[in-house]
């Protein structure tokens, strides 16, 4: 995997599990410094951090104050950003509607890291199901971090 200057993780309406994985990954300490966003592949208009995704993210000490939900657009889709997606459905949605997704850049989250299962949307859900949600979440994305900060290690040799 190449080095990235901006990973955006996407979901459907963005208002739940792509501002949770931006929110968790900008907690951590990335050795090359990175954009880190998130967009939604339906938003019809911006709409607030989910309430229960919110409470979670209190509770786990992460901010996300002011967040609203964003369009995932072509000009997110730049040679050095990561496109991270939370289901299969979506990154072949994404690579179908999308001319500028190149497929080396988008990835489902979970696929990258290793792990086998999606990170399943608990919208609809208790807030348990939300909790449950953030620390499988936290956990691929401890994952990613790793991969993110091995490539750093390796410098940029290969562009």
């Amino acid at each position: 995997m190449k080095q990235y200057n901006r990973i955006l993780f996407v979901a459907e309406n963005g208002t739940c599990r792509a501002p949770m994985a931006a929110g968790i990954l900008g907690e951590y300490v990335l050795k090359h410094p990175v954009e880190i966003g998130a967009r939604g592949m339906i938003v019809l208009f911006p709409e607030p951090l989910n309430q229960k995704a919110e409470a979670v993210m209190i509770s786990n000490g992460i901010n996300l104050e002011g967040y609203m939900s964003a369009q995932l657009t072509e000009e997110d889709f730049t040679e050095d950003t990561l496109v991270l997606v939370m289901e299969h459905a979506q990154l072949e949605k994404v690579l179908e509607k999308y001319e500028r997704a190149n497929p080396e850049n988008v990835y489902v989250l979970t696929e990258l890291v290793g792990d086998e299962l999606e990170i399943l949307d608990p919208y609809g859900g208790s807030l348990q199901a939300y909790g449950l949600c953030y620390e499988t979440m936290r956990k691929t994305i401890k994952k990613l971090v790793t991969l993110l900060n091995e490539e750093s290690n390796e410098g940029s040799g290969e562009n």
